[in-house]
């Protein structure tokens, strides 16, 4: 008997039913959905400082509280484009629950993002930080530092660089000089008027360098002169040159320049980024600097309990402002500081100090001290690190290996970026010339000699007894999992690589909704 095929059976389908009775999106979105952390967060956080922000009369704007759930709730779910988060507000049902059906364009979120949260954006990171003290999730003990570098929205085949600027400014007043010269020989009223010399303000015989304000002066006393006179063709065509070519280039590498501000390069489309060596591009070929930010982070548990978006590579000039962002903004500094050896300055250690926190901030040579007396060929190679020199407090002199004295010379004074002054006391060997191990010890062609600062090895012993001790190695080994993994779950889960807007104060807004957002998925996780 020939067996019946079974007749296939599908659910209902049918498009454009009507219903008597609308369905509410309370209804469809779960409990412990992240929408609903992120709502319940901002609902009870402190936003008058965002409501300060709203003028009073004219036409009606979108509740910012509102503006900022959905904020919030787009760089939670890795939407970072304004287009895209309207886009979200009109078809997705979480977005549109926690709008309130509202719909801002991108225009409209894009200018509450860059205009109305830049100027509280701190704060609001602290509401949200009190948020999760008094929820129990922080308890800003154990206080975990470390950077990393987010790429800037600019083009980084545009850069200044200021060693290039430098070379470009001295080419340029190079010719300068060289046209008044010709100028000079070209004309005799000058050379009755300044002999056999060079142009007082700007000739090769001044003593004071060339700048653009200068120049112009004495391009209006030149042209001055020439029109009392007949003037040659070799005086006319110089002139033009120093003004149609030279005087326009002398002024915009003076304003690169006065842009660079001690930096080493900016990006012309993002000129509050800096050139940085990335981390994502160390096994290319050829890694190549790219405009980007050092985004300096500190957490407890992975949460971000303190953030701060700075200009240059170092991580060493960034602890200070750092936690003085922190101090003014929550009031209070952490407990104890943990950080990796680009942290350990003489000028972080003092401030560490000043501000009663417990110091677990490594230095440079800490796994050489800690390892140096259990492996024999970190002996040989760092017997000759000054450290390992031992001290005759007596008579205030160091004794290298071989035996021999290095007596104190004078002391020196030095201003780090920030400020902070330091004294390096200087000690040299009286001969070295005979020693057989002076190859070992030093390329000086002289006698060796080392700078030594006693208040910064009194630092770096405080540091090696708690980081040495049970406590410490418990939190180093945290520390590498702390906020190592936060970074990796903002790069690599929540996608965020690159800054979307540019100038360093949008940027700090930007970071400071990255790290709301990072918060909020962590609370919605536990």
């Amino acid at each position: 008997m020939k067996r019946k095929e079974a007749t296939p059976v599908f659910k209902p389908y049918v498009m454009n039913q009507i219903k008597l009775i609308p369905q509410s999106y309370d209804e469809l979105i779960p409990e412990n959905h992240l929408v609903r952390t992120v709502s319940e967060a901002v609902e009870k956080i402190d936003l008058n400082v965002l409501l300060n922000q709203y003028k009073g009369g004219g036409t009606s704007s979108y509740h910012p509280k509102m503006m900022l759930k959905v904020l919030v709730y787009a760089y939670c779910e890795k939407i970072y484009s304004s287009r895209r988060v309207a886009k979200a507000l009109r078809e997705n049902i979480h977005f549109m629950w926690i709008s309130g059906e509202n719909t801002p364009d991108f225009r409209t979120l894009n200018a509450f993002r860059s205009s109305r949260i830049k100027p509280v954006i701190d704060e609001i990171f602290t509401a949200v930080l009190e948020y999760l003290v008094e929820g129990g999730y922080v308890k800003l003990e154990n206080y975990f530092l470390d950077g990393t570098k987010i790429e800037a929205n600019a083009n980084k085949h545009k850069v200044v660089w200021a060693k290039r600027n430098e070379n470009y400014q001295n080419r340029v007043k190079e010719q300068i000089k060289g046209l008044l010269d010709e100028i000079e020989k070209a004309n005799e009223a000058e050379n009755e008027e300044y002999g056999d010399d060079d142009l007082e303000e700007l000739g090769g015989n001044s003593k004071e360098d060339i700048n653009s304000e200068r120049l112009k002066k004495k391009i209006e006393e030149l042209n001055q002169v020439l029109r009392e006179k007949i003037q040659k063709k070799e005086t006319r065509q110089a002139m033009k040159k120093i003004e149609k070519d030279c005087l326009p280039r002398l002024e915009k590498y003076e304003q690169q320049k006065e842009t660079l501000a001690g930096r080493n390069s900016y990006a012309k489309t993002d000129e509050d980024a800096g050139c940085m060596r990335m981390k994502e591009d160390r096994g290319a070929e050829r890694p190549w600097p790219k405009p980007a930010y050092n985004i300096q982070v500190g957490t407890e548990g992975q949460f971000i309990v303190g953030f701060s978006v700075h200009q240059r590579a170092g991580d060493t000039s960034c602890l200070i402002s750092h936690f003085e962002k922190m101090r003014k903004g929550f009031g209070k500094l952490p407990q104890t500081a943990v950080a990796d050896a680009g942290y350990g300055s003489e000028e972080n250690y003092a401030y560490i100090e000043q501000y009663g926190m417990n110091n677990y901030v490594k230095y440079g040579t800490f796994y050489q001290d800690t390892h140096h007396y259990r492996k024999p060929e970190l002996i040989r190679k760092h017997q000759f690190r000054a450290e390992q020199f031992s001290y005759d407090a007596e008579n205030d002199q160091f004794i290298c290996p071989a035996n021999k004295r290095l007596r104190f010379l004078n002391t020196t004074r030095y201003k780090t970026d920030n400020g902070y002054l330091s004294d390096r006391r200087n000690y040299q060997c009286e001969d070295c010339h005979e020693c057989a191990l002076k190859s070992q010890c030093t390329k000086a062609k002289g006698n060796r000699s080392i700078r030594i600062s006693f208040r910064l090895m009194a630092y770096r012993e405080q540091a090696r007894r708690n980081l040495t001790s049970e406590s410490g190695v418990r939190l180093r080994s945290e520390r590498s999992t702390e906020v190592e993994t936060v970074f990796g779950h903002i790069k690599h889960n929540m996608g965020f690589r690159r800054f979307m807007l540019r100038g360093v104060d949008k940027v700090n807004t930007e970071w400071g909704l990255i790290s709301i957002a990072h918060n909020m998925r962590k609370m919605a996780a536990r």
